[in-house]
């Protein structure tokens, strides 16, 4: 078992079979419409000697009901991402593209609505769980107040009424004896039961939308299994779509119905939970798939690894930015970034190696 939490990829795959889908359906089969679509999305920050970019001209869409996994180590720009959907950047950022989110079938571009357009929009109809609950609850309120106030902030509703609906979110959520737990402290809680209240404030106002952002950092195997199957249990109970964001594959590996690899602010693979995981076109994904421990894997040989290291965002190359770690390297790759082109229906790719389609 990955100690990061969740059964490695090569693990699963010999416990349950080739074609077993963790969970259920495959992704295409329950998708009624698009519901969130980022086009073209760019973040930058402003920086001496010259502009970060944090996020480089990504595109990707989520179906109606679909968990789409966004995968990356740290620094790859995953939860600058999820910041920009949400509209919680700092002021600094500069944000160019599109994010249109379609809330009731009519389609809007959240980063041209009013600041008061998106607060009515943020903890209603799209919510996040962010990375660190101890960090984003606040210390001196106690836990159920907090989520009586994400209730009250979209609903004119009194006191009790708030609170009661809070302490039914924590029922939800699977938080014993929820009316004692609500008077508590965040500092009284344990992880688990912390990350259990931000996913409880998350889902109180039944959002369309989850923005998940590393839920199971930082906790012990066991409670990460609890908080994966809890998720997947809200996502059935309300129908929600969920952005999953994380840096461990195995754990992606059980949430997702489709995975988005980025690396170094760039989206360098998309595609189906399938094809990522059993045939992956990017050297950096095939490069990632490699380095985790498998059932078959030799105790006293080290595990593989990816020589070099993530470029700085101030020294970004202008082509791929996995070119200087690359073994299958080409001149194409460090002239221009290469396109994100189509390998197989729905499995895109931005290597001009492995896909030539993505060097035109």
């Amino acid at each position: 078992m990955d100690v990061n939490g969740g059964f490695t990829l090569s693990e699963y795959i010999l416990r349950n079979g080739p074609n077993s889908q963790p969970c259920g359906r495959h992704w295409a089969d329950n998708i009624e419409a698009v519901l969130l679509e980022l086009k073209n999305l760019s973040v930058e920050f402003p920086a001496s000697p010259r502009p970060l970019l944090a996020v480089r001209d990504i595109s990707f869409a989520i179906g109606k009901g679909e968990v789409l996994g966004l995968v990356g180590e740290s620094g790859s720009g995953k939860s600058v991402t999820s910041l920009a959907i949400m509209r919680l950047l700092p002021p600094q950022a500069i944000v160019r593209g599109e994010v249109r989110f379609a809330s009731n079938n009519a389609p809007q571009n959240l980063l041209s609505l009013s600041p008061e357009q998106m607060r009515l929009l943020r903890g209603s109809r799209i919510s996040m769980i962010f990375q660190e609950p101890m960090t984003a609850l606040n210390p001196v309120m106690r836990v159920g107040e907090q989520v009586a106030e994400a209730v009250r902030a979209h609903n004119r509703i009194s006191k009790r009424e708030s609170l009661e609906r809070a302490i039914e979110s924590l029922r939800e959520v699977a938080i014993p004896d929820p009316e004692r737990r609500a008077r508590d402290y965040p500092h009284q809680l344990s992880g688990g039961m912390r990350q259990r209240v931000m996913i409880a404030m998350a889902i109180v106002n039944r959002p369309e939308l989850l923005i998940a952002d590393e839920p199971t950092t930082a906790l012990d195997v066991t409670i990460q299994a609890q908080i994966l199957d809890l998720l997947a249990d809200l996502r059935q109970k309300f129908g929600l779509t969920m952005l999953f964001i994380s840096h461990d594959l195995a754990v992606v590996s059980k949430v997702a119905d489709r995975v988005a690899v980025m690396y170094a602010g760039s989206l360098i693979e998309l595609g189906s939970k399938e094809d990522i995981f059993r045939a992956p076109a990017h050297p950096y994904t095939r490069g990632l798939l490699k380095a985790a421990p498998t059932l078959k894997t030799e105790r006293d040989h080290p595990l593989r690894t990816i020589e070099g290291t993530v470029p700085s965002l101030q020294s970004v190359p202008a082509g791929c930015a996995f070119e200087p770690r690359c073994e299958l390297s080409i001149a194409a790759c460090a002239a221009s970034l290469p396109a994100l082109a189509e390998i197989s229906p729905g499995h895109w790719a931005r290597c001009p190696v492995t896909n030539p389609a993505a060097a035109l």
